[in-house]
């Protein structure tokens, strides 16, 4: 099980990304514009830059939903490796059983 508050810090990552995404959207298509001046491109990376850290969506981390886990996440399932594989034997994923040859 991962820390607790990792998990809330990562959620907290995941609402602030939410919430700025289409102002930082459009800050990025301004800054990236040719045909705009180099003051206003600048001052578009300058607003950019006073937005908060973890409104970045690059800075969430992938963590399995039940234990929070950091590594070893399937990302169709949002599940780690050893979620996945309890669930599975269990038969709580459709389509997915256990091997045996």
């Amino acid at each position: 099980m991962a820390k607790i508050s990792m998990v809330e810090r990562n959620k907290k990552r995941q609402r602030l990304a939410k919430k700025y995404a289409v102002k930082r959207q459009e800050l990025k298509a301004t800054a990236r514009n040719r045909t705009l001046s180099p003051e206003e491109r600048f001052a578009a990376h300058l607003t950019l830059a006073k937005l908060p850290r973890n409104s970045s969506p690059v800075r969430i981390r992938l963590r399995c939903d039940l234990s929070g886990r950091p590594r070893g996440n399937y990302r169709k399932f949002r599940l780690s490796r050893i979620a996945l594989r309890d669930l599975g034997s269990w038969g709580q994923i459709p389509g997915m059983v256990k091997s045996s040859w």
